[in-house]
């Protein structure tokens, strides 16, 4: 929808799509010219652009169908069905069944790489020469508080295992009975009483 919404402005050749795709963002999501020709490709064949031209040269345009299709993106509202996988979640899930020094480690580690990324979105934040990029701004806002809440996580994570008290274990004893931990299951003849002898 992207593309939809930059040639809603006007026709663009592919790259000049590219281009302007990596100004509007910042370069945060870099588009693969490749993969801009192959969306467009796809769009003409469903009918949301027309193409004139030949080779790289065609400029695309978009269509009536294409238009209705870029308003009901804007007013739909985003929902997330199904969360998408998170890597630091994962890894942390990970981590803490070897053990609170593995977790602690990537906690840490973790926490000082959204801070150095933190501070780095400030300070493009704080420069002067994107203050009148609106766009821009909204999607440093973004970044901003999407890595301010990772720290408070991360945060959270930490206080979460100084407090966690394990769950007790399951074991077996030598005779395969299932015990609570630390606990034992004498075997069931040991349990019964001496025979006595017949003589």
């Amino acid at each position: 929808m992207s593309l939809l919404a930059l040639l809603d402005e006007g026709p663009r050749y592919g790259l000049q799509l590219k281009q302007q795709f990596d100004a509007r963002t910042g370069d945060i999501w870099p588009l693969n010219v490749g993969q801009v020709y192959t969306t467009l490709a796809r769009l003409e064949r469903d009918g949301m652009v027309a193409a004139s031209g030949d080779g790289t040269q065609r400029t695309y345009r978009i269509t009536d169908q294409g238009r209705a299709q870029l308003t009901a993106w804007f007013e739909r509202p985003e929902r997330d069905a199904t969360p998408a996988r998170d890597e630091l979640v994962l890894k942390l899930i990970l981590a803490a069944a070897r053990g609170p020094d593995r977790l602690q480690t990537v906690i840490r580690s973790e926490r000082r790489a959204a801070v150095e990324t933190l501070q780095e979105y400030t300070r493009l934040k704080r420069d002067p020469a994107d203050a009148g990029d609106l766009g821009w701004l909204l999607l440093l806002d973004s970044l901003i508080f999407k890595t301010e809440s990772r720290i408070r996580w991360l945060d959270a994570a930490r206080t979460r295992m100084s407090q966690h008290q394990p769950a007790p274990t399951t074991g077996r004893d030598r005779a395969g009975t299932a015990t609570d931990a630390g606990t034992t299951t004498a075997p069931a003849e040991a349990q019964q009483p001496a025979r006595q002898d017949a003589s």
